[in-house]
């Protein structure tokens, strides 16, 4: 079994960049996909040792988890944003199996409703934020606001945003506005607890060619496809721009954007896990302290249990012996 740092061990003694390194979008720097790649390209690593390192992971995500609950300071919220079939659900069901469902929520954000709508676009996402000591997962999630209405714009006339009449107010300014908003929204959070991660799944439309033909070839798999990811994946280019545009606009040192492969999808679960590991590492999350008056009461509380019914033989003689030390 592989220890969950050992990737990062492998790849420094092999005189390379850390893997996060690699996937982190620098704030500043212009985005271009293209310089990102969608295959895991190092093959120092193969594809079972990846996923015993992933297992170890998770374990180890499980007991910080615990910490993060206990200590009860800070929450998290992991975003996934990807094209369709790039493997986000796949990612939440492997990497996330580790924790305890009851400190974790999983939200996947799909077209607004009729109520959601009759409120600026942040409010439903709002709703779903992490408490503290909890993990939230928005599986998509309120990036789709500069997203897909960016390739759609016609889309935000539904929104009935005062001054917005027709599609030429969307114009730059609009969306500048936009991603400022979102800079904000995630600052605020930043500053008052919350841990944000964000994770884009980078797969290529040769990758999801071969994943929609899988789901189509596979009776179990018919339900995953739907005749508008095909349409959608005729705006493939305009996605990709609107991507790029929207990790350059909104990658901050207290909200990173990372870059994920995504072709090889034991490759994009490890890297994920590993990052989401890296980042709890950052916490000074730990358990509660104990008081000494604290402590003397957790003894007598077992003292008190422990004579219980009479209790058993060695119980007694535990009970007898606290009464002699007293006195």
């Amino acid at each position: 079994m592989y220890s969950l740092f050992l990737l990062n061990e492998i790849i420094m003694a092999e005189g390379s960049k850390v893997v996060i390194k690699d996937h982190q979008v620098i704030p500043g720097k212009k985005v271009k996909l293209k310089d990102f790649p969608t295959k895991y390209e190092r093959k120092i690593l193969s594809k079972q040792e990846a996923e015993e390192m992933l297992d170890a992971s998770r374990k180890h995500l499980a007991e910080v988890q615990d910490k993060l609950y206990a200590h009860n300071r800070y929450s998290v919220l992991i975003i996934l944003q990807a094209m369709d079939a790039a493997g986000k659900d796949g990612a939440v069901k492997h990497i996330m199996s580790g924790f305890n469902p009851l400190g974790v929520k999983v939200y996947s954000f799909k077209a607004p409703n009729s109520a959601e709508l009759d409120h600026y676009y942040l409010w439903r996402h709002q709703l779903a934020l992490p408490a503290r000591g909890e993990i939230a997962i928005h599986n998509r999630s309120h990036y789709e606001n500069v997203l897909v209405t960016k390739v759609h714009p016609q889309w935000i006339l539904n929104e009935n945003i005062p001054g917005v009449e027709s599609v030429k107010n969307v114009d730059d300014d609009f969306w500048s506005m936009r991603y400022k908003q979102i800079r904000r929204f995630e600052k605020n959070l930043a500053e008052n607890g919350t841990v944000i991660m964000k994770f884009f799944l980078h797969v290529s439309k040769k990758e999801q060619k071969k994943r929609f033909l899988e789901r189509i070839d596979d009776p179990s798999k018919n339900w995953k496809f739907s005749l508008s990811d095909l349409k959608e994946r005729a705006f493939w280019d305009d996605y990709q721009k609107a991507y790029e545009k929207a990790l350059y606009e909104t990658t901050t040192d207290s909200a990173p954007w990372f870059v994920i492969p995504a072709d090889d999808k034991w490759y994009a679960r490890l890297a994920i896990a590993e990052i989401i590991a890296k980042e709890f590492s950052k916490l000074d999350a730990s358990y509660p302290t104990v008081s000494p008056a604290q402590k003397e009461e957790l003894q007598k509380a077992k003292v008190q249990l422990l004579a219980e019914d009479g209790g058993s033989e060695d119980n007694k003689k535990v009970v007898k012996n606290k009464v002699l030390l007293k006195k």
